[in-house]
Formats: structure tokens, C-alpha cells, sequence
């Protein structure tokens, strides 16, 4: 059981984490081990899983209201519209992540959590990172994008399930090596973060649902809180500065953690 200055700090770090291209699965795996603080534990993850679900589906609301609301009225005089399109595009990419979490998830609860895989995806995946965005054109929006496309974006957030590579990360990458601009490639991840982050969330629960004695209503509450805060601001911020900062900032901080993590861990 943690307290609740280990549950505001362990959700702060999920909410910083989330949805910048640092890895957050990487940081809550990690903080624990550092300070030598108690597992989290499930009742916890899912309130922080919450929280910054809350927060990305209240940023992006308009955005999926408009993406539900047109996927839903293709199937009558309306048809298809960039909005049915863009739904699409979210179901297509999401479903690769799916089928792999349901596959590997023992595998990626367990061996990959091993601090030494989680230094090496940081370093490798940030490099990647770095190439992509100073080699690609950034000239297409998310209107531009295919079914293939969407594909390409899915089996690469397959790699998130290695703790370390960051989900956001990753398919950001994806989208600048598909000549996506900055805002829109973190507005695509954005997006599919609502699907995969409910999913994971919905599997935990059900994990919790087997464990109730695990139940801390207090911690819950306030994971989900401070979860809500940091992450909400961290969208609105990154979104409105990502392409003037690019992705550098990111890249650095994610090969200073990874040297770290060899340092202390090989």
C-alpha cells in the first residue's frame, strides 16, 4: 500500500508522462525501484489510467464528438465524411494493440519491465525519435492520411508494450516518418490514445475486480486527480508548442535517463 504523498507523486509522473514522448510505464516502474517505495498496485494504476483518460477526452472533446458523431451518421443520408474517414482511421490503428496486448501481456508485465530493457528502448527508440523529426518533410495533416497509413501507426504502437519506448513516442514517430506535421502527429496520437489507454484501464479493472481487498477509495480518488491536473495541462501545453519546440527537448532528457538507467542497473 502506498501513502499519500507516494500516490500524489506517482500520478503527477503519470500525468507529466502520458502523453509526452518519454515513456510513462517506463517512470511508474521505475520510481518505485529507486525510492524503495511499495508497489502501487492495480486499484492505482487504474486510477491514474483514469485520470489521464479523463483529461485527453476532455481536451479533445470537440474532436470526438465530431469523429463519433460522423462515424455514426455515415449510415444514413450523410455518408462518409473526413470525420466517418478519421474514426475509421482510429478503429484501424487501434486494433494492432489490441491483439498484441492480449497476446503478450504476461511477457510485458514481467521480463520486459527489467530495468536494463526499459534503458535500451529509452535510448533507441529516442534516437529514432531524432532522426525521424529532422528527416522528415512535415507536410501532411491528418486529413491526408490513409488506411495504410493508419496500419503503420497501429503495428508501431505495438512497441509500446515495451516499457521504455513511450506509446505517444512511438507513434509520433510513425506519423513524422509518414510526413505528418508536428501538431497533427501528436494530435493523431492524441487521439488514439482514447481507445488503447480505455482498453488497458477496462483490463486492470478487471484484475481489481479479482482483488478488491486491493481497494484504497482514498488513493483512488486522488490518483485520478492529480492524474486529471498534470495531464490535461501537459496537452493543452505540447500541443500548442510542439512546433516550435520540436521534438530535441525530448530526445535528450530520453538518452540522459537511459544512460542513467545502464549506469545504475547493468
Amino acid at each position: 500500500m502506498i501513502d499519500a504523498v507516494q500516490a500524489v507523486w506517482l500520478a503527477a509522473i503519470q500525468g507529466l508522462t502520458e502523453f509526452l514522448p518519454i515513456s510513462s510505464s517506463a517512470h511508474l516502474i521505475l520510481m518505485p525501484r529507486l525510492f524503495d517505495w511499495p508497489d502501487q498496485g492495480i486499484a492505482f494504476d487504474v486510477a491514474v489510467h483514469l485520470g489521464t483518460l479523463l483529461a485527453i477526452v476532455g481536451y479533445l472533446r470537440k474532436d470526438l464528438f465530431a469523429i463519433i458523431g460522423g462515424w455514426f451518421s455515415q449510415w444514413g443520408m450523410a455518408g462518409s465524411t473526413s470525420q466517418s474517414k478519421l474514426g475509421w482511421l482510429l478503429i484501424i490503428a487501434t486494433i494492432p494493440a489490441i491483439v498484441a496486448g492480449l497476446l503478450i501481456s504476461k511477457l510485458a508485465g514481467t521480463t520486459l519491465r527489467d530495468p536494463r530493457v526499459i534503458a535500451v528502448a529509452t535510448v533507441v527508440f529516442a534516437l529514432l525519435l531524432w532522426w525521424v523529426d529532422h528527416r522528415s518533410k512535415r507536410l501532411r495533416t491528418i486529413d491526408d492520411l490513409t488506411a495504410n497509413d493508419a496500419i503503420l501507426i497501429g503495428l508501431f504502437q505495438v512497441l509500446a508494450l515495451v516499457p521504455g519506448t513511450s506509446r505517444s513516442g512511438i507513434t509520433m514517430t510513425a506519423g513524422l516518418m509518414l510526413g505528418l506535421s508536428r501538431e497533427a502527429a501528436a494530435r493523431f496520437s492524441f487521439l488514439m490514445a482514447v481507445p488503447i489507454i480505455g482498453a488497458a484501464g477496462c483490463l486492470k479493472g478487471v484484475d481489481l475486480l479479482r482483488e478488491p481487498e486491493l481497494w484504497q477509495p482514498g488513493m483512488f480518488i486522488l490518483g485520478v486527480a492529480v492524474a486529471f491536473v498534470t495531464a490535461w495541462v501537459v496537452v493543452a501545453l505540447f500541443i500548442r508548442f510542439v512546433e516550435r519546440v520540436g521534438m530535441l527537448p525530448f530526445v535528450l532528457y530520453r538518452l540522459a535517463l537511459g544512460v542513467a538507467l545502464l549506469l545504475l542497473f547493468w
